[in-house]
């Protein structure tokens, strides 16, 4: 039998990604990763290291790391996901930063198609005298949106419905969401581990915009006076976004980069 720094140097080697292969034996011994650092030269039990080769075989075959270990770090959280919702990326930080610098004092905030929860429990982390709603067409994803909430002890009000329906003669002074941004024919969605997550949370329309158009075509009666919409979206979209926003009922318009720079983040005040 191996001991640990071998068994990492190999798996690292199959999947071209040490880090990778420390997460998964990570889940497989439930110890963090820091572990490995005092333990380089013991040698895993037959029934670990058995669980920790069929983990190795699943990402090598495309599944990514964050279904497998049932986990994935978002802003200050650990959060569940599962196949059920979008793995929460590094990018959509960008969104709450920006959603935190504008949100009011007791402001009400509401989440459209939050998928694990993401965005409303970090709002609700760092804005705990907001009141956050988050909403899901997929009601697997809420299941694992309350989980979330209720293992972080954060208080957020979750619906089940199709975009603003759930939440019907309801005004927020705040509305976000990562909505899906791809195009339908994007070559993309057939690779990496896109192919694993939901296509509904990823793909709208020929230009990836039908559901973002409708988010701003239907905000404006869901929002308080002043209130503002923001919302994630490609990198090749933030012109194309600006144009959905009638100057007439929309005010202060912008598009915010991300780390690299790119378009990521737009959204507007109404009027």
């Amino acid at each position: 039998m191996n001991d640990i720094r071998t068994i990492l140097r190999q798996a690292g080697d199959v999947l071209g990604d040490r880090l990778e292969a420390e997460a998964l034996l990570a889940h497989a011994l439930g110890v963090n990763r820091a572990w490995f650092f005092a333990h380089g030269d013991d040698v895993p039990a037959s029934d670990a290291q058995a669980r920790f080769d069929a983990l190795v075989k699943r990402r090598a075959a495309g599944e990514p790391v964050a279904y497998i270990v049932e986990r994935r770090d978002f802003w200050s959280l650990s959060l569940e996901v599962t196949p059920a919702t979008l793995i929460p990326r590094p990018e959509t930080e960008r969104l709450v930063e920006l959603a935190l610098e504008r949100l009011p004092r007791g402001g009400r905030v509401l989440d459209l198609g939050t998928g694990s929860g993401a965005i409303a429990l970090a709002v609700a982390k760092e804005r705990p005298d907001a009141s956050v709603h988050a909403v899901d067409a997929s009601e697997p994803a809420l299941e694992v949106a309350r989980r979330n909430a209720r293992r972080l002890g954060l208080d957020v009000v979750f619906h089940h419905g199709d975009w603003f329906a759930p939440v019907a003669g309801e005004r927020f002074d705040m509305v976000v969401s990562n909505p899906p941004y791809i195009e339908e024919g994007d070559m993309h969605l057939s690779r990496g581990d896109l192919r694993f997550e939901p296509l509904s949370a990823l793909a709208s329309g020929a230009d990836g915009l039908d559901d973002i158009r409708r988010i701003v075509g239907d905000a404006l009666p869901h929002l308080s006076p002043g209130g503002w919409l923001l919302f994630e979206h490609g990198w090749n979209q933030g012109e194309a976004v600006r144009r959905l926003f009638d100057v007439t009922r929309w005010s202060d318009v912008f598009t915010a980069t991300d780390l690299e720079e790119r378009d990521r983040v737009s959204g507007a005040r109404s009027r």
